[in-house]
């Protein structure tokens, strides 16, 4: 859940990372042991680089201390989604159209499993379609799916 500081910090820094060729996936800002943590997850088609990363922090810290949304010192992070992440969001599941998925959903009081291809999102109705077993085009409402995650092959 989004809080009111982080939405602010989001709707100073998507302008700029849409300009340098990244999607702001997830932000958090959360208290740990080190102190306060700022941390962005960063996409571009292709994949990020360390340099990306790099780029995006020196970038959105500089921006940062000049707007100074976070009252208090903090620590900013900057990632990658990374291959293991959950698929959350339509946003997640149409970044990965095409890839292979397995989907845990909630029927009733039950839970059932599904495994395909993300064939299609439609953000409006929230509904995922999976070409797979046990159906092909399987439609799937976002608000059903308990977990989400690629199937990573090597």
């Amino acid at each position: 859940m989004e809080t009111a500081a982080t939405a602010q910090v989001r709707q100073l820094i998507e302008p700029l990372l849409t300009d340098l060729g990244f999607e702001l996936v997830e932000i958090q800002l959360r208290n740990e042991p080190i102190g306060l943590v700022l941390r962005l997850v960063i996409y571009k088609q292709g994949g990020i680089t360390l340099d990306d990363c790099a780029t995006v922090s020196r970038t959105v810290g500089h921006f940062l201390e000049v707007e100074d949304p976070i009252a208090k010192a903090y620590h900013l992070e900057v990632s990658s989604p990374g291959l293991d992440r959950p698929l959350t969001t339509a946003r997640d599941f149409i970044r990965n159209l095409g890839q292979k998925v397995t989907i845990k959903i909630r029927v009733g009081e039950e839970t059932r499993h599904v495994a395909g291809i993300i064939a299609g999102v439609d953000e409006i109705k929230g509904v995922v379609t999976v070409d797979g077993a046990p159906e092909k085009n399987e439609q799937i409402a976002l608000e059903d799916i308990v977990r989400a995650k690629l199937v990573i092959e090597f």
